[in-house]
């Protein structure tokens, strides 16, 4: 069977989510709002963990104890403790002691090894964890196990966001459903290098740690590490995978592969579509390149560009920034090849100005600002190098006046 005979459906209710995997999430008073702030995943025994987390040399203690953890397990743990409200980054040895606090805590409760539990944190950076009321919350958190809500996970990790980032799709293979479900949480420092965000993927077909590692990470570089909201990683960046269950055969890593990405891309678009400030999602299409690095890597550089963004923000078909920031990637392209859309318009052919109507690519743009259907509200812009056959995609939103209110007043 090819792997076109396979469809991955999304799941709307939350309560179908992989078998054997319990989350829960709880307001435990970190946040000044009600608002849920602790979340945990519980998974089955026999787990295989993989993360990928900020490549920032400022990073959180919990970013290093956790690669330390799946290290030297090879991947088997059983659970992560999530916080928002404090990124408990940069508080020296008093962040350390917390974390190791917390981690104590909730394996005593749930019977496991210490060394078994992850942590991720997410908030203002700077800011140590309000460890009393997170351990006194703890046994109300695993309780909320046995409700197993995992739109209740999904809550508890948001800081900025303005919406629920959360996707599940099941699929059959020789008569066995599959599951996978994702949840994360972002809006404002994201830059592709393991953008700042917390994501979380879980997963019921049993794959060996070293073909897990590989398929995260395929995922990541076409999704997490190719949006782009204000060009700023931070100190927290995180992203866990965990696959439990009967195994499967390997004939059918492809299906899981697609899959995974699916999930991983729906959310790191859905990150970027929900950028501080934004109205809109862009999406860069990079066609013609020697290698999909080198195309994603043109895409970036245009997502990333603040000229690129303003001027979506304003509607404004400059193209010049467009092409300035393509040719600022890195990547060697002979302009004179170059082709270039904004959305159905072809503003350069071979490198030269095509005849366009700049009224219809402004009104294109316009129509795509707040639209209230999701799907509708991306601006694409594809370019065709011409000088390979590989491609890759990119995205991120436009840059407007409200990120900078919403960033002047982030601690205030």
């Amino acid at each position: 069977m090819s792997q076109s005979d396979f469809k991955w459906s999304l799941v709307d209710e939350s309560n179908v989510i992989p078998n054997g995997f319990h989350f829960a999430g709880i307001s435990a008073g970190l946040k000044a709002s009600n608002k849920k702030d602790l979340a945990l995943i519980l998974a089955p025994k026999g787990s295989i963990f993989s993360g990928m987390f900020t490549q920032s040399i400022v990073r959180a203690s919990c970013v290093d104890i956790c690669e330390k953890r799946i290290k030297k397990s090879s991947g088997f743990l059983r659970a992560i403790l999530i916080n928002s409200g404090q990124a408990n980054a940069c508080t020296g040895n008093l962040g350390l002691k917390h974390f190791q606090i917390a981690t104590a805590k909730i394996a005593e409760l749930l019977g496991i090894k210490e060394e078994e539990v992850l942590m991720c944190s997410t908030g203002v950076i700077g800011v140590p964890l309000e460890i009393k009321k997170l351990v006194k919350n703890l046994p109300n958190l695993v309780s909320d196990l046995k409700v197993n809500n995992f739109q209740n996970a999904a809550e508890a990790i948001l800081t900025t966001d303005l919406t629920l980032k959360k996707v599940l799709i099941e699929t059959i293979i020789k008569g066995r459903k599959i599951k996978i479900a994702g949840l994360a949480k972002g809006s404002g420092m994201i830059y592709p290098n393991m953008a700042t965000m917390l994501a979380f993927l879980t997963c019921d077909a049993g794959i060996e740690k070293k073909e897990w590692d590989k398929m995260i990470s395929n995922a990541v570089k076409k999704s997490f590490n190719a949006i782009s909201v204000d060009g700023e990683t931070s100190t927290n960046d995180s992203f866990v995978a965990i696959n439990a269950g009967d195994k499967i055969d390997k004939i059918f890593f492809p299906i899981i592969q697609q899959g995974i990405d699916i999930v991983c891309q729906n959310l790191a678009k859905n990150i970027a579509r929900d950028g501080e400030g934004a109205n809109c999602l862009l999406e860069v299409l990079v066609q013609g390149a020697n290698n999909s690095d080198d195309a994603i890597m043109v895409a970036k550089s245009i997502c990333n560009s603040a000229l690129v963004k303003t001027a979506i923000h304003g509607c404004d078909p400059n193209w010049g920034r467009i092409i300035s920031a393509a040719g600022n990637s890195g990547v060697k392209f002979n302009l004179d090849d170059v082709d270039l859309y904004i959305g159905n318009d072809h503003i350069l052919k071979k490198g030269k100005l095509n005849q366009y109507d700049s009224q219809k690519v402004k009104d294109y743009i316009k129509s795509k600002m707040n639209s209230t259907y999701l799907e509708n509200d991306i601006v694409q812009i594809m370019i065709n190098l011409n000088t390979g056959k590989s491609k890759g995609t990119a995205w991120g939103c436009d840059l407007s006046k409200k990120y900078v209110e919403i960033n002047s007043e982030y601690t205030t």
